[in-house]
């Protein structure tokens, strides 16, 4: 009932910055909570950042914290995630997601209703 897609991935240098973009359709934005995943090669997706419905709230892993900012436009139907300081372990398939239930629970099992097709982020040292 929605469809995510994802834009922005690429290459980058250690230390240098991507922005990531997730475009939504369907039913209406503004009702879900947003966040980003990622998995790396031989590695469990993990969970990246999450934002509430009105965007006034945010969650982020440990290891991206200080780093990364999620962002949303309700007007547009998009999330973002601006990636900083980025980290040969950053790289990764990066997924957008959305969740009808509270952004906090985004990163526990069963927190995600719906999965875009990923973008690549490579990170080169």
């Amino acid at each position: 009932q929605v469809q995510l897609v994802e834009s922005g991935g690429g290459l980058v240098q250690a230390g240098g910055s991507l922005r990531l973009s997730c475009a939504a359709s369907g039913r209406t934005f503004s009702n879900y909570a947003m966040g980003w995943f990622r998995q790396a090669p031989g590695k469990e997706r993990e969970f990246v950042a999450a934002i509430s419905r009105s965007g006034a709230s945010t969650e982020y892993a440990v290891s991206v914290k200080g780093r990364f900012t999620i962002s949303r436009d309700n007007a547009k139907n998009t999330v973002s995630l601006q990636m900083n300081s980025l980290k040969p372990e950053d790289m990764a398939v990066y997924y957008c997601a959305a969740g009808d239930g509270s952004y906090s629970l985004m990163g526990r099992p069963y927190g995600v209703d719906y999965w875009g097709q990923g973008t690549q982020v490579t990170v080169s040292s």
